[in-house]
């Protein structure tokens, strides 16, 4: 926090200022969790000091609920976890995600709120009194690479950084720390803002999630101007315009599409996910403009579960158009969209299409190094496969006959790993609301 200086934003309460110059990428700080919780699904699988999902964790012995992945995690966690693995120990059993979230931020008086809890099986009563100025500042944490939310803590100088829609920072977990980091040239007096929420919305839609969630009214420059909202509810131009009414009617058969896509993925039926899709774009297509969300969120879906299928061809197609229509409305350096350039230059490697593919592979990394590092584990991931699709595409440029020659040789003899199942989950977003 040296750079960085704590003031009074009007109309915002407390901000942060920075006071030099940052560039893109700069980490601008980083800070440990002041208190932090795993998900109960996931207490075995993760690590309860770094958060990274393991093979092989170690248990605690005494408590056998908290699991870590050497010895040096387990120290570090020692000074938090003694009093909740006392209390374990004695009570037989851990309580649940929300009363360990209760009684995690109360360090002045852990030993007392843990005893509480053994003999009432709740918190103390105080913990009410803090709870939404508690849930409307946490952090929900990811995995390793960023791909899972696996809990959610407390970091009491990046909850002084107040929301903008098109901000100038990002926030990234990477190896037990959350950092903040420059998305654009930030000049010494300027506000150090993140986004709460994603901008793939309408700015009305923005603004009713912060009210709901946050319980303030966002006033940046891109909802009262309403900034992109015509990208997001473009429709097709030309002599086909469709009409007012048409346009209403493809709307809501795509909202109640996606309500039948996420009942689907929930069961686990991708196949009937495929044709709800392809049924959607059949309609969308004659009417909806490229950018526009609900045909993006269609195509998204559609190439994500394709993939898993390993049905690359079509996925690749879907996967190249709702780029195309990111890159027109997310910041440049917006981590989604670095992410789904990597998910389509994966997905079009995969089906073969070596140019395309290592070039969405190239922007991707360039837009992760910016938002999560060249340190990040999906970052050096991603470089693995720039190196590897360079090398592809090389050969591909000398003989492409040998290069499809050698491409299905390798097919047969080796199995393409299986892209990770979809899920309904969104990606993990900065702050978490605690339901």
């Amino acid at each position: 926090m040296e750079s960085v200086e704590v003031f009074t934003s009007e109309g915002k309460g407390r901000g942060l200022k920075a006071q030099k110059e940052f560039l893109p990428g700069d980490v601008i700080f980083a800070e440990p969790a002041y208190a932090a919780v795993v998900f109960d699904s996931l207490t075995h699988v993760i690590c309860h000091t770094c958060f990274k999902r393991q093979e092989r964790l170690h248990r605690c012995g005494q408590c056998k609920f908290a699991y870590y992945c050497d010895r040096t995690c387990q120290r570090a966690a020692w000074l938090n976890h003694k009093n909740e693995c006392s209390a374990i120990k004695r009570h037989g059993k851990a309580p649940t995600e929300n009363i360990r979230w209760e009684l995690a931020p109360r360090a002045g008086a852990h030993q007392q709120a843990w005893g509480w809890w053994e003999r009432m099986g709740r918190p103390l009563g105080e913990s009410q009194m803090v709870r939404p100025r508690i849930n409307c500042n946490a952090f929900t944490l990811s995995d390793q690479r960023g791909l899972q939310a696996v809990g959610v803590g407390i970091f009491p100088n990046l909850c002084q950084a107040n929301h903008d829609c098109w901000p100038n920072c990002t926030v990234i977990f990477n190896n037990g720390k959350i950092e903040l980091r420059a998305l654009s040239k930030i000049s010494p007096g300027d506000e150090l803002t993140v986004s709460y929420v994603d901008f793939l919305n309408v700015s009305e839609e923005r603004r009713r999630q912060l009210k709901k969630q946050y319980y303030f009214d966002c006033t940046c420059e891109h909802c009262k101007k309403q900034i992109k909202d015509d990208l997001m509810l473009a429709v097709k131009e030309g002599d086909h315009k469709p009409s007012a009414e048409t346009v209403k009617e493809v709307i809501q058969f795509s909202k109640d599409t996606l309500e039948k896509i996420n009942k689907a993925r929930l069961e686990g039926v991708y196949h009937e996910v495929v044709k709800l899709c392809r049924d959607c774009l059949k309609k969308q297509e004659p009417v909806l403009g490229d950018t526009n969300l609900y045909l993006l969120r269609i195509l998204s879906i559609a190439s994500e579960v394709l993939s898993y299928l390993q049905m690359f061809e079509e996925a690749a197609d879907y996967a190249k158009r709702m780029v195309d229509g990111y890159m027109k409305i997310y910041h440049p350096n917006n981590a989604q969209l670095g992410m789904a350039v990597m998910r389509a230059g994966v997905t079009h490697w995969h089906a073969g299409l070596i140019e395309a593919g290592h070039g969405m592979i190239c922007k991707a990394y360039a837009i992760l190094l910016i938002t999560h590092g060249p340190s990040h584990p999906i970052t050096k991931d991603l470089e693995v496969m720039r190196v590897q699709t360079e090398m592809e595409l090389r050969m591909f440029q000398q003989n492409e006959f040998m290069y499809y020659k050698m491409r299905e040789a390798a097919l047969k003899n080796q199995k393409i790993e299986v892209m990770p199942e979809p899920s309904n989950e969104t990606a993990p977003s900065l702050f978490h609301k605690k339901e």
